[in-house]
């Protein structure tokens, strides 16, 4: 038997050649293609354009497999050929020889595709068709053959593939192992034989073995056997240790095939009082939502990039990863069974009920089951998977059939791990109502998403339910960005950023990540949280329409943000691993005041400045609520630093940040300095730079182009910037907030790896790494790909906006402002003076913009602004009280702000300044509300979710002389439909007198206010989108008015404000009563129209703007009492001067109003327009209009 390859399985992620085509090519013209271009598997051809990340095509992998060659690398009794292929994204089709042999439409479970009655002597072409149409995910899913095949070779007689199960039990210190063997000899030639099991430990030494006799058959076959162990070494997340169970089938005395898979010991009990036991022992679940993207790589795997990820979240004190939303990969669960990581795995993000056009819900219905089962039996053995996630944010669950389907999937999980490794759950945002908690009494544990304020309550009305929070946190931030101060909750701003000092969050999100902590920490009967998320993925890029996601801890690239170690504070064990860290980096505007933050494990800490203490904070972690240490400090050049003490005053860790000037130097900091030749192997390259001292820019955004060379390859450049559109597969990328990463993979060649990076006016920098042979290569790897030079030459967006290029570009990294004169102003000092200046001094982008904007991050009215470009300095003049932050920002030559520098003002003694409402009037600038949780949602506006009838009221609303009658409504929803209701003044409260609380139409009012506007929004819904309804109201509305807009009780929806359409009034319809003034003899006042005007009666109407093609007639409706009415139309300069213009009609006489167009000499310019009457005139005006 030496040397006897009785079993084969080999990756085949070699010799693949792919081509994309547009969505609905027939299949003939795949089979007739001869353009394929070489790649690498696992392949993920959507991460090649970054630009296009979401391409609908149908995608094709073509290889040839040669069955002689493939049978004589086999065993000689080869008689089963099977592809595994461990993720394909998705409706999959597979051809081999131009016939269709198979299906699978999931994109994430694993298939096994049977090749052994298909293939032909000599060469056979295999096609992997698969299709991307948009939109089928809530997130960036990648396509193509994104995860490894395998090829899978074995006699007759057979193990089945993923047919073992497994599992222990503990019976004092001997621990029982329960193997379940799934077997089959398919020729039925085999009669008797034997399956062995043997456990060995991490040495490799033999620790126990156990076999019994079995009978073959031509149908699958289960042995049953138990082993014991006695005092094992148990698996847990402090020490993961790891047996391995080697299981043999003989066939006779024949051994046919064999399989070995990792085996724990452990022990999991969840009780509802008392939350997570491991082994006895109490655990809170600290975990992390993890979608399966690895940034620059997208969703192709690999495992070293993978185990970074890992690493990095254990780092964080992360003890459980789930796997969201979607059957984790192989190395997922082998790498979490190393690593100590508990799995919560999960399956579908959807049921019948669909939540994109194309996704999986279309095909729920027939192959739920079949991906069930390949997701179980692929992961029921590993000793990391706990929780079997069924689904996450089932709509079903609102109606009885979600009840059947619960209760089907929960039954189908248990019939496959019938020992109940893991237990099953569900992760809803439906829990809060009644029809979804019916779903609590089917599962095993009750996941509740973004709905901690439901824990409490539900603890207590069914006590039996084991809860923890399955999707938590959902705040957001971007690395190295601050947006200041703390104390204010901000969401969107120019930059396209979040804030990462802690103010930063969704709708539907916690306060803050100290709420998430706290909140989960303090209840013992909730064993845990996962928070959304872990990591940063693309896609969901809330609430930009940018590229990726803002929820991770830690950015795509895998550099931390500020967050991850406030959650490390919390996570891990001072006397483990102190750990202390300052924040932000230390470089701002002269006297700018400063949020400085310090998160620390530690008990106590303590804040220095230029040397000088700036207090002591003790942090009471295991039950306080202040979690850290804040301060607020006027900036100035020089040195912070955060000192941790224990509890008898030791230092045990400190952190600074220091003031930097521009970059003087590049700096390459790699994760190790050898890598293995396998091919697959990775070095994680921190790219960064340092000033003339030595000190990391910590806001630098310079270009850097990179090389690599030797027994290297570049495959990925990631800066973990979500708005950056530079190629991920490029050569040349920016630095964000000072870093970049650079991914080197491994060839199969050893040898010295050179690394070159250059960026215009710094010297170069080089690295020289090392490749070291490997002790084997594995076959079927490719490891061809790798990098290429992407253009960044000039180009013009589709809105027009030109690019320019950038290729020897050098970014701004910061705009310092200096302020002349005071930031308080008032009646007596009204005005200051604001400088800019850039740095570094040689960038290659000079234009800057100036604006106010107030502390929610929307336009401050409460300032003018008046710029000179040639000196970039910003003269403020005060026009109303309020709190503003002059604003300071440059776009480095891109679409969208990239550098935003403030300095903070306030405005007293001035009274309320007025709203324009001929542009947008953010909703969080409404004056007052009926409902106290009215809170920021994105891009200034408000998120309305409250179970009573809202009012949001807007006071000092500025319509002008003239005025508008049509009001736009930017509203975001998840419903299509929505009634809306516009008050001019307020309905008034519900709780004061005479209010209206009911729906009423134009024309009602109440004591307070009179209701414009009762009508119906419509637009199907577009995530985080406004979407505009123009309406007409029942009055035009002029000078200064309050309104409200009412919203429904239970609607939910994020109004972002609202504007009128501007009329121009010199071409508007202008009503007798429009005038600004009338003066003279004789006339009468009748509604909107002047009756009977006599002697020397002039009917004046001001601030008429004419364009600079003016106009070429009046029309005027009114009667002549007389036969002829001469009608002076006067034009006077709006500026005072003596240019006056006078034109003449006459209106003849008629027994009752007419419309009369009179022909005119053009006029452009500002005037105030007069209407004459002289004399003799008997006249009635009703309105007039130019054309």
């Amino acid at each position: 038997m030496k040397g006897r390859i009785y079993r084969m399985k080999k990756r085949l992620n070699d010799n693949w050649t792919f081509c994309k085509f547009p969505l609905d090519t027939p299949i003939e013209t795949l089979f007739q293609n001869t353009s394929w271009t070489p790649v690498d598997l696992p392949h993920d051809w959507m991460i090649y354009d970054a630009e296009n990340l979401y391409e609908q095509a149908v995608s094709c992998y073509r290889r040839i497999i040669n069955k002689k060659q493939l049978l004589d690398e086999a065993d000689p009794d080869t008689q089963k050929i099977e592809l595994v292929f461990e993720g394909v994204y998705m409706d999959t089709a597979i051809y081999l020889n131009q016939k269709k042999i198979f299906t699978w439409k999931h994109g994430y479970s694993e298939f096994v595709v049977d090749l052994t009655d298909e293939l032909e002597d000599g060469d056979n072409e295999l096609l992997v068709r698969n299709e991307y149409h948009l939109p089928n995910s809530r997130w960036y899913p990648g396509s193509g053959i994104y995860r490894d095949v395998w090829l899978l070779t074995s006699s007759a007689a057979h193990l089945v593939h993923n047919g073992t199960y497994l599992s222990t039990k503990q019976l004092g210190k001997t621990w029982e192992v329960f193997m379940d063997t799934e077997f089959i000899d398919e020729a039925g030639a085999a009669s008797d034989g034997r399956i062995c099991h043997e456990i060995f430990d991490a040495d490799g030494t033999l620790v126990t073995t156990h076999e019994s006799s079995i009978h073959f058959s031509d149908s699958v076959q289960v042995d049953k056997q138990v082993l014991t162990v006695i005092e094992p070494k148990l698996w847990d997340i402090e020490e993961p240790n790891l047996y391995q169970i080697r299981t043999s089938l003989y066939a006779g005395d024949t051994l046919t095939d064999s399989v070995t898979q990792n085996l724990g010991f452990r022990d999991i009990a969840f009780d509802a009082d008392k939350g997570f036991f491991l082994n006895g022992r109490h655990v809170k679940i600290n975990g992390t939502c993890e979608h399966h993207v690895l940034g620059s790589l997208g969703a192709a795997m690999n495992k070293a990039a993978l185990r970074r990820q890992l690493l990095t979240l254990k780092e964080m004190g992360v003890n459980s990863i789930r796997n969201a939303h979607n059957m984790p990969p192989e190395h997922m669960l082998n790498l979490c069974d190393e690593l100590g990581l508990l799995l919560y795995t999960e399956s579908f993000d959807m049921w019948e009920r669909t939540k994109t056009d194309y996704d999986y819900g279309n095909d729920f219905k027939d192959w739920w089951k079949k991906d069930l089962t390949s997701w179980v039996r692929q992961d029921r053995n590993h000793p990391c998977v706990f929780i079997w996630g069924i689904g996450n944010e089932i709509y079903d669950t609102h109606f009885d059939r979600g009840l059947e389907l619960t209760k089907e999937l929960h039954n189908a999980v248990r019939e496959l791990d019938y020992r109940k490794n893991a237990y099953t759950t569900l992760g809803s945002n439906y829990i809060e109502w009644e029809a979804a908690q019916r779903t609590g009494e089917v599962i095993d544990l009750v996941g509740y998403n973004y709905l901690d304020k439901c824990y409490d309550e539900h603890h207590e009305k069914y006590p039996d339910w084991k809860i923890f929070g399955s999707e938590t946190s959902a705040t957001v931030q971007s690395r190295g960005i601050y947006h200041f101060p703390l104390s204010n909750r901000l969401l969107t701003f120019d930059d396209l950023q979040c804030s990462t000092l802690g103010n930063c969050t969704t709708n539907w999100g916690a306060k803050n990540s100290e709420h998430t902590i706290i909140a989960h920490r303090d209840r013992e009967f909730c064993f845990g949280q996962y928070l959304w998320s872990g990591f940063d993925y693309l896609g969901e890029p809330t609430p930009y329409f940018t590229k990726n996601s803002y929820f991770g801890q830690v950015d795509t690239a895998g550099f931390p943000k500020d967050t991850f170690y406030l959650y490390q504070a919390e996570w891990t064990d001072y006397k483990k691993k102190p750990m202390v860290h300052l924040l932000p980096y230390w470089d701002f505007n002269e006297g700018q005041l400063i949020d400085v933050r310090i998160f620390s494990n530690a008990p106590k800490v303590e804040l220095f400045y230029q040397g000088q203490s700036q207090g002591i904070v003790e942090i009471d972690h295991a039950h306080g609520t202040t979690l850290s240490g804040d301060w607020q400090i006027p900036y100035s050049k020089g040195v912070i630093e955060a000192v941790a003490y224990d509890e008898e005053g030791n230092v045990i860790a400190r952190d600074r940040q220091q003031s930097f000037g521009d970059p003087a130097s590049i700096r390459l900091t790699p994760d190790k300095e050898t890598l293995t030749a396998d091919g697959e192997d990775l070095i994680f390259v921190t790219i960064d730079t340092l000033d003339a001292d030595g000190i990391l820019v910590a806001n630098g955004r310079s270009r850097m182009n990179v090389s690599v060379t030797g027994a290297g390859r570049l495959i990925g450049l990631d800066n973990g910037d979500s708005s950056d559109f530079d190629q991920y597969k490029g050569t040349s990328r920016k630095l964000f907030s000072g870093k970049l990463l650079a991914i080197i993979a491994a060839k199969t060649a050893s040898g010295e790896i050179q690394v070159t990076v250059s960026s215009p006016s710094l010297p170069d920098a080089h690295l020289t790494l090392q490749a070291v042979p490997a002790e084997t290569v594995p076959d079927g790897i490719s490891c061809q790909m790798e990098n290429t030079t992407y253009s960044l030459a000039e180009k013009t967006l589709e809105d027009g906006t030109v690019i320019p290029d950038r290729t020897n570009e050098i970014p701004v990294r910061k705009i310092e402002l200096t302020n002349q004169g005071t930031s308080i102003l008032d009646a007596e000092h009204k005005e200051t003076v604001v400088t800019a200046k850039i740095y570094p001094e040689n960038a290659t982008y000079q234009d800057i913009e100036f604006k106010a904007v107030t502390l929610n991050g929307v336009q401050s009215n409460a300032v003018k602004i008046t710029v000179d470009k040639e000196s970039n300095t910003a003269s403020i003049q005060a026009v109303g009280d309020g709190e503003f932050r002059l604003c300071c920002t440059c776009c480095n030559g891109l679409d969208h702000v990239e550098v935003n520098s403030e300095l903070e003002f306030e405005v007293t003694g001035l009274g309320d300044a007025t709203h324009d409402p001929y542009k947008i009037v953010s909703a969080i600038d409404y004056s007052e509300s009926s409902d106290d949780g009215l809170i920021l949602s994105f891009q200034g506006g408000v998120y309305i979710t409250g179970n009573d009838r809202t009012v949001v009221t807007f006071e000092n609303i500025d319509f002008g002389d003239y005025g508008s009658d049509e009001i736009h409504l930017p509203i975001f929803s998840f419903s299509d439909v929505l009634p809306v209701e516009v008050w001019l003044g307020t309905p008034g409260l519900p709780s004061e007198k005479g209010s209206i609380t009911e729906p009423a139409a134009p024309g009602t009012t109440c004591a307070t206010g009179e209701c414009l506007l009762q009508a119906t929004y419509e637009a199907k819904s577009w995530y985080n989108h406004y979407q505009e309804n123009v309406f007409t109201l029942s009055k035009r509305l002029k000078g200064v008015q309050t309104i409200s807009i009412v919203v429904y009780p239970e609607i939910k929806m994020s109004l972002q404000g609202f504007y009128f359409t501007k009329v121009e009034k010199a071409y508007a319809k202008l009503l007798a009563s429009d005038c600004s003034n009338v003066t003279g003899d004789m006339f009468t006042i009748d509604g909107d129209a002047i009756r009977e005007i006599g002697n020397n009666v002039t009917v004046e109407y001001t601030n008429m703007h004419f364009t600079e093609d003016g106009f070429h007639q009046i029309t005027i409706c009114g009667r002549s009492h007389i036969e002829m009415n001469t009608i002076h139309v006067r034009f006077a300069p709006a500026d005072g001067s003596d240019a006056v213009i006078n034109q003449i009609v006459d209106f003849p006489y008629s027994d009752e109003s007419q419309v009369q167009t009179f022909e005119l000499e053009p006029v452009s310019g500002d005037y105030n327009l007069n209407l004459i009457f002289l004399p003799g005139c008997k006249f009635d005006l009703e309105w007039l209009q130019f054309e």
